[in-house]
């Protein structure tokens, strides 16, 4: 048995491997452990590491102070999962 092979992701999953990735790093298997190990933790490098969430992190105060309130929607409840993390990193609160 090839180890390299047994590591990586098959052909048939690769285009959602690449729908996780383009919604935030940290859904790939290992790739927090990774970061963490590497130094970077908390609410900075959870921000850091997607563009959706730096855009959120910068659009919220915003509307915040403007009274808006925001849905946010996702395929990947795991991506709703670390949006929550976020959420609550910032004491912002949601249902």
């Amino acid at each position: 048995v090839n180890l390299a092979h047994a590591s990586m992701p098959s052909l048939t999953n690769l285009q959602m491997e690449l729908r996780k990735v383009c919604n935030h790093p940290y859904l790939i298997k290992g790739v927090e452990e990774s970061e963490g190990a590497a130094g970077s933790t908390g609410i900075d490098a959870l921000v850091r590491a997607s563009g959706k969430l730096v855009l959120l992190d910068k659009l919220l105060p915003k509307l915040r102070a403007e009274g808006h309130r925001l849905l946010i929607f996702s395929q990947f409840k795991i991506m709703l999962d670390i949006i929550a993390d976020y959420l609550d990193q910032r004491s912002l609160r949601y249902e």
